[in-house]
């Protein structure tokens, strides 16, 4: 029975019953059979009235229960614990008229015991394990009797349930340890990713704050560099040459000083309050323009591959950014024009960057997006860290793969916006 850990909520409680409430219409059935066919089969002169009123009234009880889970929501520990102690109470009075401590399958006493370990607050389960020692004790002094004129029959038959009754607690301690150790196993990897994701979220946190700061310290230069241009570009005695190439410099001045100013107006709550929703074809050819206004010298090409009306997408900063690293990534890595495809289905958005380099290092594939790597010629390394960090507190995941045909693959794949 897959009972799980005593952290459950009210939920968990909720289906801790249930399959409680199942297993017992199993174990009613097997004493019922027990009781009907036994003593006949064996000559064990059992009291069958008794036990099948007790059998009787616990059906009835179980029936009651499933009746009133099915229209439940949640359920308390409370319940769960009350339903423990009931069957304690069954197996009690099932083995008080059938030779008490003597019969073997008073050791089933034990399973709900287990059970309340793996589902119930430690308080609880002190009182479920109190009680199962109580029941087992009194049992020893009061009980009714069977006679066995045979004692050496009914030492044989007492080994053969001493050896069914190892049998089922074994199965049953084996099942619950295995889930046990299942779910602490992940509960364990959870953690552990949580605080993975913690420490990312961490780093990425810091470098923001020292791009912040950094950014108000390039403001002074980036305006003295275009003052400076500005004057060379009034120069009567330049060239035509030098002329375009100081028209380049001041757009792409302009454009640092664009990338600031946002960087600036994006750093406070208001960006994700006040972003608007558009359709994501034109939300991306817009990026897409941009990212050519930077870097003029590379080219691409935008490829629609569903059908319909583009679904919405929150323009958010940190999504256009993400898009902006994973171009300059590809484009870095080819000359050639680089694809970008968007596609969508019911639930989910997909934008992939393809281009036609060598593709990614193995090392990228295998760390990229979960750690930094060292700077290099093309850049900081950080990248892939922030971009995937900024697309998974979206709500979105980044996969980076080699395609058969050669180049590299970067795809997004994000929730849709419900409209």
């Amino acid at each position: 029975m897959p009972f799980i850990s005593s952290t459950a909520s009210g939920l968990d409680h909720l289906a801790n019953l249930r399959r409680l409430v199942a297993s017992r219409w199993a174990v009613l059935t097997i004493v019922t059979l027990l009781v009907l066919f036994v003593p006949g089969a064996l000559d064990i002169p059992l009291p069958q009235s008794p036990l099948l009123g007790i059998i009787g009234v616990a059906a009835l009880f179980n029936g009651l229960v499933q009746w009133r889970l099915r229209q439940a929501s949640s359920a308390t520990s409370h319940e769960l614990l009350s339903q423990l102690l009931v069957d304690i109470a069954s197996l009690g009075a099932l083995v008080f008229f059938s030779g008490g401590a003597t019969n073997p399958l008073v050791s089933l006493l034990l399973p709900p015991v287990a059970i309340a370990a793996l589902t119930l607050p430690a308080r609880s389960v002190f009182a479920v394990c109190s009680i199962a020692i109580t029941a087992y004790s009194l049992l020893m002094v009061y009980y009714v009797p069977m006679p066995m004129p045979d004692a050496n029959r009914a030492t044989r038959l007492h080994l053969i349930g001493m050896w069914l009754t190892f049998a089922v607690s074994a199965a049953m301690i084996a099942v619950f340890a295995v889930r046990m150790t299942r779910l602490i196993r992940q509960r364990d990897a959870e953690l552990a990713a949580a605080r993975e994701q913690a420490l990312r979220d961490e780093r990425v946190m810091a470098m923001g704050t020292l791009a912040a700061g950094a950014a108000h310290e390039l403001g002074t230069p980036l305006a003295t560099m275009a003052l400076l241009t500005g004057e060379l570009a009034n120069d009567p005695t330049l060239n035509a040459a030098t002329r375009d190439d100081i028209a380049l410099l001041r757009q792409q001045i302009g454009v640092c000083k664009e990338i600031i100013t946002g960087l600036s107006r994006r750093a406070g709550a208001e960006r994700l309050e006040n972003t608007a929703s558009q359709p994501a074809d034109r939300w991306l050819d817009g990026v897409r323009q941009h990212w050519h206004a930077a870097r003029p010298q590379s080219g691409s090409r935008l490829i629609i591959g569903s059908d319909g009306p583009a679904p919405l997408i929150v323009a958010d900063p940190r999504l256009e950014q993400a898009v902006f690293n994973l171009l300059n990534n590809a484009a870095n890595a080819t000359a050639t024009p680089l694809e970008i495809r968007l596609s969508w289905c019911s639930q989910n958005l997909c934008i992939e960057i393809r281009d036609h380099g060598p593709g990614f290092p193995p090392t990228v594939l295998e760390h990229g997006g979960h750690d930094s790597f060292p700077a290099h010629t093309g850049g900081s390394g950080v990248g892939l860290l922030l971009t995937s960090t900024a697309i998974e507190q979206l709500g979105g995941h980044l996969t980076l793969i080699n395609p058969d045909d050669g180049g590299a693959l970067a795809r997004i794949e994000l929730p849709q916006t419900s409209q």
